[in-house]
């Protein structure tokens, strides 16, 4: 069985965006092993300079690279990564499945990216879109598109 953790720096603070997302939970139980694992977010004062940005980074990059699983497929979310539409998402997962990776990573950053050691070590980088999102919005919509995906494979209904 496949297994999709969903690694993000940071909490859903807000009662609805736990909601929503233990909705596409309980949907992907369904077709993989899903979890998700929060790690801290560094503390920066309100201004922060670039040096205590860079170094809360390498902080949240050394977490995020520890719970990640030898032999994943590794799928940051940064700007820089590329778009997908939700067939290609799933052909992407299936082709990862293929190849041998049952185990996908994806992972959402802190409001000031992700650090260039996780980038480094990304199979693909996914773009959500050129827009800018909140991190919790961007948790529901990627929940939402890997459940997606995962109708996709399986010829479910509720891709149209």
């Amino acid at each position: 069985m496949k297994t999709v953790t969903l690694l993000c720096v940071g909490k859903l603070k807000e009662s609805y965006w736990r909601d929503a997302v233990a909705e596409y939970q309980k949907r992907l139980a369904a077709f993989c092993k899903f979890d998700i694992v929060e790690i801290d977010e560094c503390r920066l004062p309100d201004n922060p300079s670039k040096a205590e940005i860079e170094k809360a980074l390498e902080t949240e990059g050394k977490a995020i690279l520890a719970k990640i699983p030898a032999g994943a497929a590794v799928m940051p979310l940064c700007i820089e990564g590329k778009p997908l539409s939700s067939p290609d998402l799933s052909a992407l997962l299936q082709k990862w499945a293929v190849e041998g990776k049952s185990k996908t990573v994806c992972i959402i950053g802190s409001s000031f990216g992700l650090s260039p050691t996780v980038k480094a070590a990304a199979t693909f980088k996914l773009s959500m879109s050129p827009m800018t999102f909140p991190h919790q919005l961007a948790r529901v919509m990627l929940c939402e598109q890997l459940y997606r995906a995962m109708q996709i494979e399986a010829g479910g209904k509720y891709h149209k």
